[in-house]
């Protein structure tokens, strides 16, 4: 297939100039804008993302609408008390059936976790201030409004940053490519096609021993005086002597997994949308996405369509394992059933796997990573960790940037002048002396984090 994929999706939307200007610096003719469009898909229907409540209800119908407004008032009537769960906190605020419909099923088909497990801590977050009282009202305020805008007190309609976003014409690969070309251009060294074998570190010379088994089965050797890594940690560690609290720590980090089944179709697509977020509970695929949207160039034949199926899934569980013939077929089934196209459109495909896409946020993730942060920084002081496996943190691709951006400046100056873990969501950087630093830094991507064992309850009683 000519066709190219983006896996998992990466808008380039950053509020840091620095970031912004080194993607510009990397590809400063290849950049596109690109309309942001997506939706939720449930029951056959399409609904706006975020929600907007008039269609929403509409789209569910007048008895469905009529039941999540019952449901919604049966739970302010009946709360449960002091949710401690996912599920009890959504289904709280806007009732059991709008919790199944729009929350339950996508929650769950990305993180491989019951809502009963999931802390309430995380909707909190992620769910700010909406009820769906204000919901309604908010939606009625907008539709007074453009689309896409919002209104100063002065009474000016000003246009938000999220409407649309820039992407390399042919894809992220571009900018990798790129990076790689300018790297060698440069006088540095890029090598593909090595396993890491061992790590040693010699704490007198500070000096990094690396070797790594090349494609042809040699083990190369190298060295080096400060070592970055991007690395899962816990394949990090498993190279390093540590100690059994550190390892073991390590060891018990988890991660989400996830495969993309691109498909190309013999018409165009019937969604405009970047992606999709699939509710729908009849089919295992979690998101579909229109590379043709993401950029005209990825699906050059305007006369096909290549929609990507993102399945979230656990290494080695049964979807991981499937045989590729096994997962196309999976996806084309689930093409038609959603509606998309007929199976017999399908002329193509390709299956990508992705390891360790998502850090998962457990009630002992915090307290894993200190372990290792701690020791790693007691005994290898040269060894820098970015990115989001590099750091196991839910990073988007900006601020993941960011902290290799800042990791190179502490070694060009020989100090650590930045904490890269002061890096929060917005690609920014705070001073811990900052007045209001502590409050950013607080502002990290939520991800789910487990229930404690002793937090746990039976699932809250179905109402309506």
């Amino acid at each position: 297939m000519d066709e190219r994929i983006d896996i998992g999706g990466h808008r380039f939307f950053s509020k840091s100039k620095e970031v912004v200007d080194l993607w510009k610096e990397i590809l400063p003719q290849d950049f596109i804008e690109r309309p942001r469009m997506s939706r939720i898909y449930y029951n056959g229907r399409y609904f706006s993302y975020p929600l907007k409540a008039f269609e929403a209800l509409r789209n569910l119908g007048p008895l469905e609408s009529a039941l999540c407004v019952l449901s919604c008032a049966y739970a302010r009537a009946f709360p449960h008390k002091d949710p401690k769960t996912f599920h009890h906190w959504v289904a709280n605020r806007f009732g059991e059936r709008l919790f199944s419909i729009f929350f339950k099923t996508y929650t769950e088909k990305v993180w491989g976790m019951s809502c009963n497990e999931i802390s309430a801590n995380w909707a909190a977050q992620r769910i700010k201030g909406l009820g769906l009282s204000s919901a309604v009202i908010n939606a009625f305020k907008k539709s007074l409004m453009p689309s896409g805008s919002a209104r100063r007190k002065d009474g000016e309609v000003i246009k938000t940053l999220i409407e649309s976003f820039q992407y390399p014409r042919k894809g992220p690969g571009m900018m990798w490519d790129a990076a790689a070309a300018k790297t060698k251009a440069q006088g540095g060294e890029v090598l593909m096609g090595h396993t890491l074998q061992s790590l040693a570190y010699d704490s007198d010379s500070q000096i990094w021993t690396i070797e790594a088994e090349q494609e042809d089965g040699e083990v190369a050797t190298f060295q080096a005086r400060h070592l970055i890594s991007s690395a899962p940690v816990r394949e990090l560690v498993e190279a390093l002597p540590v100690s059994e609290a550190a390892g073991q720590a390590a060891r018990d980090l988890g991660y989400r997994d996830f495969l993309t089944v691109a498909l190309v179709v013999e018409k165009p697509a019937r969604f405009p949308d970047n992606w999709i977020y699939i509710h729908e509970p009849s089919v295992k695929v979690g998101r579909i996405q229109n590379f043709r949207s993401w950029s005209p160039e990825m699906v050059p034949n305007p006369e096909q369509s290549c929609p990507g199926f993102d399945y979230f899934c656990f290494e080695g569980d049964g979807l991981w394992a499937a045989e590729d013939s096994e997962l196309l077929e999976l996806a084309k089934r689930e093409l038609a059933q959603i509606g998309l196209a007929d199976e017999s459109d399908v002329k193509d495909g390709c299956v990508v796997r992705q390891k360790k896409a998502y850090p998962v946020y457990d009630d002992a993730y915090k307290a894993n990573v200190e372990t290792v942060r701690a020791e790693l920084a007691e005994s290898y002081p040269t060894l820098h960790l970015v990115g989001r496996n590099g750091m196991h943190k839910y990073n988007n691709q900006d601020h993941a940037m960011m902290t290799a951006m800042l990791t190179v400046k502490n070694i060009i100056a020989g100090e650590a002048l930045f904490d890269v873990w002061n890096v929060n969501e917005d690609a920014e950087y705070h001073e811990p002396g900052d007045p209001g630093s502590l409050e950013a830094l607080k502002s990290v991507r939520m991800v789910p984090r487990k229930v404690d064992s002793e937090e746990r309850v039976e699932p809250m009683r179905k109402a309506g």
